[in-house]
This record gives C-alpha cells, sequence and structure tokens, in this order.
C-alpha cells in the first residue's frame, strides 16, 4: 500500500475534488462541507484509491488530504504537493522524504509551497 499526505492551507470547499477529477477516475468525493473528517474513493489505472480529507490537523488553518492505494498518481508527496499547488493556489506543506506515520520528521523540516516558491521549513 501507498500513500500520499499532504497540508493544505484555508482548503476551499470542494476545491480538492475539482483538482483530483483530471487525475483520477470515478472520484467520488463531497468536499463541499469541511466540518468533519470526509471519505472518499476514486480509480487510478483501474485501482482502488482511499481519499481521506482531516480538516483542522495542524492547527485550524491546515487540512491533511490522504490519499492512499496500491497504485497512486505521483511518485512522492512533494511531487502530490507541487500538482496541488498549482490548481489550488493556497499553501501546501508535506513531510520531505519516505515518513512513516510514528516516526520523528528529519529536523523537524517540511516542504512549504506556496508564492515564494519551494523552501524547507520549520513547521511554525
Amino acid at each position: 500500500m501507498q500513500d500520499l499526505e499532504i497540508y493544505i492551507r484555508d482548503l476551499k470547499p470542494g476545491a480538492v475534488s475539482e483538482w483530483l477529477v483530471s487525475h483520477v477516475e470515478e472520484l467520488e468525493l463531497d468536499d463541499r462541507e469541511l466540518s468533519g473528517v470526509v471519505k472518499g474513493e476514486a480509480r487510478y489505472e483501474g485501482r482502488r484509491l482511499r481519499i481521506t480529507l482531516y480538516p483542522q490537523a495542524f492547527g485550524k488553518r491546515f487540512t491533511s488530504l490522504l490519499i492512499e492505494g496500491s497504485t497512486v498518481p505521483w511518485s512522492s508527496d512533494l511531487d502530490c504537493a507541487r500538482s496541488a499547488w498549482r490548481t489550488l493556489d493556497t499553501e501546501i506543506r508535506c513531510s520531505p522524504g519516505d515518513w512513516k506515520e510514528g516516526e520523528p520528521v528529519e529536523d523537524g523540516k517540511w516542504w512549504r509551497l506556496d508564492h515564494r516558491g519551494e523552501q524547507q521549513v520549520v513547521w511554525n
């Protein structure tokens, strides 16, 4: 199982489904309401993807997007973040590498993509 996880600042309702619809097939994600966890699914290369949005994942301004499946549309969290940033036009953050749940993030650094470009930053 592969997964991609990015954090989206000030996510607008419906924005994730509008972005993903051009990257996956059979998208079923109702993200018009972001008051709680939103779960959906899609297909990529004929295989099922699970899609989950966790609003207020890092403070009140960020929503975590988790995409899980045996095959995923991007090769890394950073590639996914780049695609999201181009379409969503809001700050996107992701871990710097092959981070696994329960492990510390390398030196507390995250990729931040925004109008200033791509930079590794401490989350705060």
